[in-house]
């Protein structure tokens, strides 16, 4: 029988809680596992190191944790791929991604233009040995080489929201893997998997997890490349947390109702932020060229969005400052809404003419809405956008209600 993504969200990772006689799911957090038979340890350690599972005992909490495996047993079953491997944060999760298809010698990757700050500045920076080529995604088949080990795409996109065809974007990489950031949407509003992409990250830290307390990362794929990512965790350490793993299994039953939420209010605040004379512009999916791929791609148009204020680098800072109720920071999909300016903060490592080629300009803010009531949140923004066309500086705690 089908699931509904509640229903695989709530029962997801929690299929053997009866037969532990237990209700809520448990934490492992030994650092080591006792090894009562030494040839099954030996049989254990090939298997870890070979990115399999454990044979027996888990030997060592860096190589496996219960709590972790958990926790991607989960996230497999939302994603609807065979497993997922989970990371320390989701630029570890990134790195490994790129350092396993590096494993078979190929270094050069086809990014699309504009992903997370983060992401940007390591392939850019050549930290980890990759050259990489800049497209756009009609250019993706055209910038294809004989060493070219992946294609990435995040979509929606950071901070921007640009949409891209993830299914296009599959059959233009044709052989090559093809990874989609799917942090903005969830396994909620889109499966990348079922669309053509090889692998599907997430900053777990973002909605999966949902209130703001924990940091991960995760990538969802099929068995070969989760051996891969996995045979790259052993070796460099990047495990996620088993206390942050227990925190993401948590989160995962209210994924749905507080993604559905949230955006139900950013459609809202989308529509009067569009009407605000302040706001030069509005960036949301569902909003401009690419809205055919809502509903279709995409089941909503999620709950983040972008907004460009009048008076470029100083009109945004006055909108930040002077709110009372919206948390000026980074991050996204916690329960409160966020709010931050990415050319000077997540977008700031990123280069200057790649900004302005993807829209990413000093009045632009991003806003990723929570769990509030729409009326409460339109009031706060009503007043940073009042400041924004001021010609006077703004005091903090000069703003009163």
């Amino acid at each position: 029988m089908a699931k509904s993504s509640e229903t695989r969200a709530v029962h997801a990772g929690r299929h053997d809680l009866k037969e532990l006689g237990v209700h809520a799911v448990p934490l492992d957090l030994s650092s080591t596992y006792p090894v009562c038979d030494l040839e099954a340890g030996v049989a254990s350690i090939d298997s870890l190191a070979a990115g399999g599972q454990p044979k027996g005992s888990s030997i060592y909490a860096r190589l496996h944790n219960p709590t972790v495996a958990r926790f991607e047993s989960a996230l497999a079953e939302l994603e609807g791929t065979l497993e997922s491997v989970a990371f320390a944060s989701g630029m570890a999760a990134m790195t490994a991604a790129l350092l396993a298809v590096s494993m078979e010698g190929k270094r050069h990757v086809v990014a699309v233009r504009p992903l997370y700050g983060g992401s940007d500045h390591l392939l850019a920076s050549g930290l980890l040995g990759v050259e990489v080529d800049w497209v756009t995604a009609e250019e993706i088949a055209g910038a294809l080489r004989p060493d070219t080990a992946l294609v990435i795409i995040e979509t929606p996109a950071n901070p921007t929201l640009d949409l891209v065809d993830i299914r296009k974007a599959a059959d233009a990489a044709g052989g090559v893997p093809l990874l989609v950031d799917n942090t903005f949407a969830t396994p909620i509003l889109q499966r990348p998997a079922e669309l053509g992409a090889t692998m599907v990250l997430h900053s777990a830290t973002k909605f999966l997890g949902g209130h703001g307390d924990v940091v991960g990362g995760v990538v969802a794929t099929d068995g070969e490349w989760g051996r891969k990512l996995r045979q790259v965790r052993v070796a460099t350490g990047g495990i996620l947390h088993p206390l942050a793993a227990y925190l993401l299994v948590r989160g995962l039953p209210t994924l749905p109702m507080r993604v559905e939420r949230a955006q139900e209010t950013a459609m809202d605040l989308a529509r009067c932020l569009e009407a605000h004379p302040a706001v030069e512009r509005v960036l949301y999916p569902g909003m401009g060229e690419q809205s055919e791929l809502v509903g279709t791609q995409m089941r909503g148009p999620g709950a983040i969005l972008a907004f460009e204020v009048v008076g470029g680098f100083d009109g945004a800072r006055k909108v930040m400052e002077s709110l009372r109720m919206i948390t000026p920071a980074v991050s996204l999909g916690s329960t409160d809404t966020l709010i931050q300016h990415p050319a000077g903060l997540t977008h700031r490592v990123v280069e200057e003419s790649a900004k302005e080629q993807t829209g990413i300009s000093a009045g632009l803010l991003r806003l990723a809405v929570g769990l509030e009531g729409v009326e409460d949140l339109w009031q706060d923004l009503e007043t940073g956008l009042a400041m924004a066309c001021t010609s006077e500086p703004v005091e903090l705690g000069s703003v009163t209600r």
